[in-house]
């Protein structure tokens, strides 16, 4: 037996080891690289009974095309990377979703990872995908300052950043309008009676949370009602914090009504804590959550199409890939009011 069918043979029996080449394949069934490559890659000139021994030899020893080498000849891998903030967080399942979506009718694989909130770690990911040669990166950004993209796009990397702004760089994002969603959240609340409405939002660096803070003091001081300081708390959105805030809101020596949340994580929390809380209190929640409807009250949500968000930025990234756009935009995707129950109680007492 030949020396090459006796490796090929070793490697489709090895669980490790270096994959089979084409010329593994060709010394298997017999016939040469060339005819190898016409029947990997489709192209015509070869004989039905030959065809059928290079398929029986691609069978067995496992062999995959080399889609990177094919690809990386056409000047393109084919490939795009999305760097998420967190991929526990249910809002970014179905954004990375309709990314993936956009990328499969593109003929592109996604790569994702996540910055845990850490713009050093955002930083490596993203330049780590870049070295892997991505054609493309959608991010949701951790950090204020992406200057350490530039070299990237300059060198062809398509990049839109997606539910905040890139930081000291022009580039293309889309976002939600948080400050309009919120403004409309706490507007139901007021149009409802309540007058001593509380605010819990995430970190006041993130540009999410501070445009929602922002839309919390528009909706007030549009009814001309002024704003205590107790009644706001900014920070992280783990379930200790959030609680001793919401509890420190309702046993102030005036305590609040009603209460909007910043995002769905905080909604949660708060959930737990008014249950357990004997007077009503009223909530509206940015960011839907599974189950909402099921509770009772069911919560009131200001929703935003997080899969909307994720297809319309990467149908961006290909029409940068395509070539046909040139100046970078903002887009602005609207949030949607649901009114399920929580958000339309009266104030108590």
């Amino acid at each position: 037996m030949p020396e090459t069918t006796r490796r090929a043979d070793r490697l489709s029996g090895s669980r490790y080891g270096n994959r089979p080449t084409m010329k593994d394949v060709a010394a298997r069934a017999g016939v040469g690289l060339k005819t190898v490559s016409r029947v990997v890659n489709g192209e015509p000139g070869v004989t039905p009974d030959t065809e059928r021994r290079v398929q029986e030899a691609i069978d067995a020893l496992g062999f995959r095309r080399n889609d990177s080498a094919r690809v990386l000849r056409k000047g393109r891998t084919a490939s795009i990377g999305l760097v998420l903030e967190d991929l526990a967080d249910p809002f970014y399942g179905p954004l990375s979703r309709a990314v993936e979506e956009v990328a499969r009718a593109h003929g592109a694989l996604l790569i994702n990872g996540s910055s845990a909130e850490d713009p050093e770690r955002e930083q490596e990911l993203a330049l780590a995908l870049c070295a892997r040669r991505v054609d493309g990166l959608v991010i949701i950004p951790a950090g204020d300052d992406h200057r350490y993209l530039e070299p990237e796009i300059r060198a062809g990397v398509a990049t839109v950043f997606v539910d905040r702004p890139a930081g000291k760089i022009d580039a293309d994002v889309v976002l939600s309008d948080n400050f309009g969603g919120a403004r409309d959240g706490v507007a139901h609340l007021i149009a409802h009676g309540h007058r001593r409405i509380g605010f819990i939002g995430d970190m006041p660096g993130i540009h999410t949370a501070s445009e929602r803070l922002r839309g919390y003091r528009a909706a007030m001081e549009n009814a001309g009602i002024p704003v205590e300081d107790g009644w706001m708390s900014l920070g992280a959105t783990d379930p200790e914090r959030v609680r001793r805030a919401a509890e420190e809101m309702l046993a102030a020596a005036s305590p609040v009504t009603a209460v909007f949340t910043g995002n769905n994580r905080v909604t949660v929390t708060v959930i737990r804590v008014l249950a357990e809380h004997s007077r009503p209190v009223a909530l509206v929640g940015f960011d839907d959550i599974e189950l909402a409807d099921l509770l009772r009250p069911g919560v009131t949500v200001v929703a935003q199409d997080a899969a909307a968000l994720g297809r319309t930025a990467a149908e961006r990234l290909f029409r940068q890939l395509d070539g046909s756009l040139v100046a970078p935009e903002r887009i602005e995707l609207p949030t949607r009011l649901i009114t399920r129950g929580s958000g339309e109680l009266p104030p108590a007492g």
